[in-house]
């Protein structure tokens, strides 16, 4: 026993075991040292803000009366500086105490937000100490914060994950919360505090912001989250930022995986690969996907949105009716555009695809929408007038279908009194026990309706069998065979293929993929239809060879599910989001150099090449608008969701035929390529951005 001991420390001990099993791969220590460029302003000993009257923007009145002293700031544009005045200089210069929180999911490149930080702050004043907050908005409300030195900034450099500081989803949205939050600032004597999030998180910003202004703490803001909903605009149009980091590393993530599902297909040539991408409220994540690796169908909530059945308007007009359905589109509507791909692509012999839905992809279908509305209101209301919790009243799903019996009830004796009416109870006892208590499931803090929670895919999927079925039954949904094939297995079996293909296909002669007759839907119908034709008489059997044709044409129809989210938000950011990223921490700092609070750090320009790209600060407050949360109107930045009058979203609609590859021949898979800092043919910013820039051009 003692031999073997010392045979195992002999073995750890030696230099190749020590760096093969070593926590740190040589790509981490590469990925380390990779230094992002910096934009230019940056190349500056010194910064100094430019407002800009260039922006028009809407200030609605709530906003204005809720965040008076943040109301009024503008778009602040930065520029470089290499001789400032003695004050600029000695406020520039000034030794400074800054806390950085990241608040919400983890995001890949928000390391390297506080690298940018860390280093403009020290390259500022080296005795400036950068604090962070732990386990997210809890860590401010609780004081637990650490400082951040060079060795520690320097072990997550270019890293994906936000577990340097780890991260939380608590809002500071209470007086208590904020009266412990400024307890925690003038503890820890910070000058400025810097909230990375998405648009909750910076709406959280904003009310700090305000909170702290007559304490002279600013308060700045940083755009993440993968689903890209982040794209603020001015109240013409104007774009201010393009994209919140975090998305061209997740999309990027996700394509390579649902890459590695197309080549998989496409061998193996047995599966449907249905792939759940992000995207709770909008549909970006599954377009940049799109366009990475080419799925063969592609659902995109906004699409479906826009949706006009053209055949129901030309009934109703016929009429002299209007038939509201024809506008958006149905879950059956749905299911059936997606059996429509899959039973075109069987008929050429691919009975196998790649299938990409965005996670959100239910919330465009009116049906479903409306119950979402119906049942949000419903829990929020119920939660506020009983002073309890819905979910915890009502555990089991038959207690919650009960609660709604009895709102049906009511309905009938109060017409006004509830929102759930006798026929929204019909309508929701239609649908499947597993999709009602999906729908039924405890909403997120915010109130937003968790549609991660939801087999989004096992709902289509469900009804997208079930109407196959229907379509192979009626004889609509066959394999193709090709006619190589056929006709080798015939004549092995010393049949003659020439003779029983015009029996036994519909197109026989005309194409390289043959289709059994759609009246042929079994092998009794085979041998009736042979019967009726001379070539097999009554007390026959069918051949061996014609029936291995018609159990060839037989779809078996096979689907393998997926769900691309919390892999992509912790992988390894691209170099667009390292770059990215660290230029926001430069950004940081110029904002609280100059003394601001209550903008948001951004880089214009995004869309284009680097060179071009212009960081500024944006004003959060005036940015922010009315929205239902839990069933009260509340101020938020509003989610930016797929523009279907886009440029991106053009192209993929174009392609969408080829793409589906319904005809013989190679698909249209595109390899994305590996996630590399250098040396590489990554993509430097999204696609989605790089062809909706052309537009830009243009102009």
């Amino acid at each position: 026993m003692g031999q073997e001991i010392l045979e195992h420390e002999e073995i750890l001990t030696s230099p190749i075991v020590i760096e093969t099993i070593s926590n740190t791969s040589n790509e981490v220590i590469k990925r380390r040292s990779f230094v992002p460029k910096r934009c230019a302003v940056f190349e500056s000993p010194y910064t100094v803000l430019e407002e800009t009257d260039h922006f028009e923007i809407k200030i609605y009145p709530e906003s204005a009366k809720q965040l008076p002293d943040i109301i009024d700031n503008k778009v602040q544009t930065i520029k470089g500086l290499d001789s400032p005045d003695s004050d600029r200089k000695q406020q520039y210069e000034k030794k400074r105490n800054i806390g950085i929180v990241f608040s919400g999911g983890p995001a890949p490149g928000g390391h390297n937000v506080i690298g940018g930080l860390f280093d403009a702050a020290k390259r500022a004043n080296p005795e400036s100490r950068i604090f962070g907050f732990l386990m997210g908005p809890d860590g401010i409300i609780e004081n637990e914060a650490m400082e951040l030195t060079r060795e520690h900034v320097d072990n997550y450099r270019n890293l994906g994950g936000f577990g340097m500081i780890k991260t939380g989803r608590t809002k500071i949205d209470t007086a208590e919360k904020m009266a412990l939050s400024a307890q925690t600032l003038k503890a820890l004597q910070l000058d400025a505090l810097v909230v990375v999030g998405g648009d909750d998180s910076n709406t959280n910003a904003a009310f700090l912001a305000q909170e702290m202004f007559s304490k002279e703490v600013q308060v700045i803001g940083v755009p993440k989250t993968i689903d890209g909903d982040i794209q603020v605009r001015d109240s013409l149009g104007n774009i201010l930022c393009a994209m919140s980091f975090g998305f061209h590393s997740a999309a990027h993530a996700f394509a390579n995986s649902i890459n590695n599902l197309a080549t998989d297909c496409s061998s193996d040539v047995k599966y449907w690969h249905v792939c759940k991408v992000m995207g709770r409220v909008a549909s970006h994540l599954a377009l940049e996907v799109a366009l990475k690796c080419h799925p063969n169908i592609t659902l995109i909530g906004e699409d479906i949105a826009d949706y006009i059945d053209q055949k129901r308007i030309e009934r109703a007009r016929k009429e002299n009716t209007v038939d509201y359905t024809a506008y958006g589109m149905t879950l059956r509507n749905l299911s059936r555009v997606i059996c429509d791909g899959i039973v075109r692509r069987a008929a050429v012999g691919k009975n196998y695809g790649v299938l990409v839905i965005p996670e959100g992809v239910l919330e465009f279908i009116n049906e479903i929408q409306m119950f979402i509305i119906k049942l949000n209101t419903i829990i929020a209301d119920y939660n506020q007038t009983h002073d309890n919790i819905f979910h915890k009243d009502f555990p089991n799903l038959e207690d919650k279908l009960d609660f709604l019996r009895r709102q049906a009830r009511l309905s009938r004796e109060h017409p006004n009194f509830s929102v759930w009416n006798t026929r929204d109870d019909d309508l929701f006892n239609d649908i499947p026990a597993y999709f009602q208590d999906g729908l039924l499931t405890e909403r997120d803090a915010h109130g937003n309706f968790q549609f991660s929670l939801v087999q989004t895919e096992k709902v289509l999927m469900d009804l997208v069998t079930d109407y196959l079925k229907i379509l192979e039954d009626a004889g609509r949904y066959k394999l193709g065979i090709a006619k190589n094939w056929y006709e080798k297995t015939m004549n092995k079996g010393g049949m003659d293929p020439g003779k029983f293909g015009p029996i036994i296909f519909k197109n026989y002669g005309q194409s390289d993929f043959l289709l059994i007759k759609s009246d042929i839907i079994s092998k009794k119908t085979m041998k009736q239809v042979l019967e009726n034709e001379g070539m097999l008489k009554e007390s026959e059997d069918i051949p061996q060879p014609v029936k291995n044709v018609f159990e060839k044409s037989v779809p078996k129809f096979k689907t393998q599910t997926h769900f691309y989210g919390y892999d992509g938000r912790g992988s390894d950011p691209t170099w667009f989001d390292c770059t990215y990223t660290y230029n926001l921490g430069f950004t940081v700092f110029s904002l609280i150099a100059s003394g601001v609070t209550g903008q948001m750090a951004a880089i214009r320009n995004l869309e284009m090449g680097f060179e071009h790209w212009e960081p500024l600060g944006i004003p959060i407050a005036p940015m922010m608008h009315l929205e239902e949360r839990k069933g009260k109107l509340e101020l938020v930045l509003e989610k930016s969701i797929v523009d279907v009058n886009s440029r991106a979203f053009r192209v993929v609609k174009a392609l969408r035929e080829k793409w589906l590859a319904a005809v013989p021949g190679n698909e249209c898979y595109r390899n994305p390529g590996p996630n590399v800092l250098t040396g590489g043919t990554v993509e430097k910013r999204p696609l989605t951005l790089k062809l909706n820039s052309l537009d830009k051009t243009v102009r």
